[in-house]
């Protein structure tokens, strides 16, 4: 029979009380070699088994009793003890565990805990010789997964995006296999990566797919006699698997105590014409000040600097001195007065610098030498335009980077983004990184401080950089595709972390290594975004690189990405000369910010590279709100849609929808939706599902329609009245739209409409052609303030 903790100990075990934990420990068996069975534990989703004689553990659903995960293998060293506990962790709190201690003294845990649906196995490694181990690469875990369904039919969805299982070519951090037809599936991710890169692996192997984590140290020495703990896997069983990697990230962001900075709305002058890369002290007050009196009231918040700023030299790269600003360069006079400016307009300023990298051959380095990360040969570690990795162990290069950090923010610099952070791992820049390539990780010679792995350095350096900036500065992460090591290097210390390649005006990547669409190209922040969506707004906010929405780009595809921003919740830049915009491409910017902070997932998630369709849910106590967000990046018009079920909508609803870009009611549907969507052009259709009353089904404020400006909505049966709550922009016109039949076809009469604030304006407008059924409710304030509105009906 299999062992469960909690329950009576087996025969020949004893019941011990030890501290914060109760244990089960079992006598050792493998002093003599034999079978000691079977060992079991369990929490609500899942049952773990971990077969003594086999030396393997298998998972189960326990709401199937179905085994999914099987053939696990941990260290492949004789085992002399296995302890079962009842264990309290200070992160998940309460859970059990199955404790394998190996013949020479290393350790591995398979752990359940209440609170988490998954499985975490960690192992510790021990060192039980007479010298220094040390090792590159560790294999602590491997299984097999059966899903019950064919092979074709699976599909791998990890960093290398979405691949058959035997093409994926390995995926940092995590790797879900899952149907696409279902969305059932297996989620596998790494909830620590302290001192190593974890990659994941998949394989098929007969019936089954084939699972092996590995982990990248570059160079982990464990002295004699000692033990190094390793990275932690998660692993669960999910019927959605989206639902699965949502849970993953949101136990990586317990595991490291995460509190992002609020998300911000924002400005980078890097591609903007005229004025591009850093822009001026002239250029950069005139543009904060339009934005401070066209786009503040709607979430911007801050304007960033980029690169040429700063003085120094250009050799393989930028220039270095990012302690001095360039005399003859765009900002003679400094930063101070710049910022100084923008905070009187109510910005943030931000700046541009890559703080982990120098130049060996700069002068300023001659006596220096010591400073830069080696090779084995003593040479320099230098990567194409990252140049020279600075040692992060060293005293002397913590000293100056911390001196460097507290001079830009002495400037009144509040955000910081941080470019070319792999440079902090000293390994190979490889643009553009995506799946599992080698770099090498290790091949440069110890660091001054031998006992720090790459990962460990780059850690160690962010955090460097958050005591020197203090609490309150925005750090900005970038960029992942230069090399995916930053991944494991940046987690909960970034607030924001670009997730793709510089993306250009169009979005799109030419690199030949990326899948392609129909049109020949890659819709680069799109791709990478939706990949990672689960990240956004747990591990840090994915930031796609910025918006356009310039004269110069079809107002169909302006639309296209700042609206695939606004609902998958991205961090929204914008990199256009803001005051040469026209009002109809201003009004793109104040409709997609700012952030809603809602569920939003992409519901044809294991279909396609690109997903076409989004949902948008706000299940406030206003009332449930919907959007869906259809995307159609190709060069040619496509019908997009599918069940209410698969999107997730309440099957059995009819449901009413409002175009947001079109500012038309659309036909009501059940069942399932289509909607005809022309070529880089997309429809935000908010829906809500038919009462016997009217309802508010879309507002004009925000593409998201409600979500962000409506606080509180209630229907009153004795009085017929549907009251609500708005926040209101000054002297921006503002609309809700309101379906006036019910579920049973009755028809409600408009008696009057009111407003809580005498100087607020209110009007209705009479039936539109084809909006039978619609009521408009035109509202304005001249400044910014909640308004309640009243609107009172009769029955026909």
């Amino acid at each position: 029979m299999p062992h469960r903790p909690k329950l009576k100990a087996l025969r020949g075990q004893f019941l011990a009380v030890s501290g914060a934990f109760i244990t089960l420990i079992a006598f050792p068996f493998g002093l003599c070699g034999a079978a000691a069975g079977l060992f079991s534990i369990q929490n609500a989703t899942l049952k773990v088994v971990y077969d003594a004689g086999k030396q393997e553990f298998s998972i189960a659903e326990r709401a199937t009793s179905g085994v999914v995960v099987t053939a696990g293998k941990l260290l492949d060293v004789p085992v002399s003890d296995i302890q079962t506990a009842v264990v309290r962790d200070p992160v998940f709190n309460r859970g059990h565990q199955i404790r394998i201690k190996y013949s020479d003294a290393s350790i591995a845990t398979l752990a359940l805990y209440d609170s988490l649906p998954f499985l975490l196995i960690q192992t510790e490694l021990h060192n039980s010789g007479n010298s220094q181990s040390e090792r590159s690469q560790i294999v602590p875990v491997q299984f097999e997964v059966d899903l019950g369904l064919p092979i074709e039919r699976l599909r791998t969805l990890g960093t290398a995006g979405l691949t058959v299982p035997d093409k994926n070519p390995g995926s940092y951090l995590f790797l879900t296999l899952a149907d696409p037809g279902t969305r059932r599936g297996v989620v596998a991710g790494w909830l620590t990566e302290d001192r190593g890169s974890g990659v994941l692996f998949s394989s098929v192997a007969g019936a089954r797919i084939a699972y092996r984590a590995r982990i990248d140290y570059g160079r982990l020495r464990i002295a004699p006699g000692a033990s190094a703990k390793l990275e932690t896997l998660a692993v669960g069983i999910f019927q959605d698997a989206r639902v699965g990697e949502e849970s993953y990230a949101d136990a990586v962001a317990r595991q490291y105590h995460i509190k992002l900075h609020p998300q911000v709305n924002g400005y980078c002058t890097w591609y903007s014409n005229p004025h591009g890369g850093a822009a001026d002290e002239n250029s950069i007050v005139e543009l904060a000040e339009v934005a401070s009196r066209e786009l503040k009231a709607f979430g911007f918040s801050f304007v960033q600097i980029d690169d040429k700023w700063q003085d120094g030299r250009e050799r393989n790269g930028p220039a270095r001195r990012f302690y001095r600003v360039k005399p003859d360069g765009p900002y003679p006079h400094g930063l101070e007065q710049v910022s100084a400016k923008l905070k009187q307009l109510g910005l943030t300023t931000g700046i541009w610098f890559l703080p982990f990298a120098g130049d060996w051959q700069d002068p300023e380095f001659k006596d220096r030498q010591n400073w830069f990360v080696k090779r084995k040969d003593g040479t320099p570690f230098e990567t194409p335009w990252g140049n020279t990795s600075l040692d992060l162990t060293s005293p002397a290069v913590k000293a100056y980077l911390s001196d460097m950090v507290r001079k830009i923010h002495s400037w009144g610099i509040n955000y910081f983004k941080m470019d070319g952070l792999w440079t902090g791992t000293a390994t190979r820049q490889i643009y553009v990184n995506d799946g599992y390539k080698e770099d090498y990780m290790g091949e440069n010679a110890p660091f001054e401080d031998p006992t720090k792995t790459n990962i460990e350095a780059l850690r160690d350096g962010l955090k460097l950089l958050r005591g020197a900036a203090g609490p309150d500065v925005f750090f900005s992460g970038c960029n992942l595709s230069q090399n995916m090591r930053s991944l494991a290097g940046c987690i909960g210390l970034v607030d924001s972390m670009r997730i793709g390649p510089d993306n250009g005006q169009q979005w799109r990547d030419y690199q030949d290594e990326i899948e392609k669409n129909a049109s020949g190209s890659i819709i680069t922040g799109p791709v990478r975004g939706t990949r990672l969506y689960f990240m956004n707004g747990r591990l840090w906010w994915n930031d796609p690189d910025p918006c356009y929405v310039r004269p110069s780009i079809p107002l169909n595809h302006a639309r296209l990405i700042t609206s695939w921003v606004a609902l998958s919740g991205q961090f929204n830049l914008n990199s256009d000369w803001i005051p040469g915009l026209p009002p109809e491409r201003m009004d793109i910017l104040k409709r997609t910010m700012p952030a809603h902070h809602a569920v939003a997932r992409p519901v044809d998630y294991f279909d396609s590279i690109l997903p076409q369709i989004w949902l948008v849910t706000d299940k406030r106590e206003t009332g449930r709100r919907d959007v869906i967000g259809l995307f159609n990046w190709n060069d040619k018009e496509r019908a997009v849609g599918c069940t209410l079920a698969k999107a997730a909508l309440e099957p059995g609803r009819r449901y009413y929808a409002f175009d947001f870009w079109a500012d038309s009611p659309v036909q009501s549907f059940a069942d399932r939706f289509q909607f005809d969507v022309p070529a880089q052009s997309c429809r935000v259709v908010a829906v809500r599902a038919a009462e016997a009353h009217p309802v508010l089904v879309s507002t004009s404020r925000h593409v998201t329609q409600g979500m962000i400006d409506v606080i509180a909505e209630q229907w009153s049966v004795s009085s017929k009245t549907l009251t609500g709550t708005s926040v209101l922009v000054a002297n921006d016109p503002y609309q809700l739209r309101i379906a006036g039949l019910d579920a049973r076809g009755r028809k409600w009469k408009l008696k009057s409409a009111t407003a809580s604030v005498p100087a607020v304006t209110i009007n209705t407008e009479t039936e539109r052609p084809g909006e039978a059924g619609w009521l408009r409710v035109n509202l304005r304030s001249d400044t910014n303030r909640s308004v309640e509105w009243k609107l009172k009906f009769s029955e026909e």
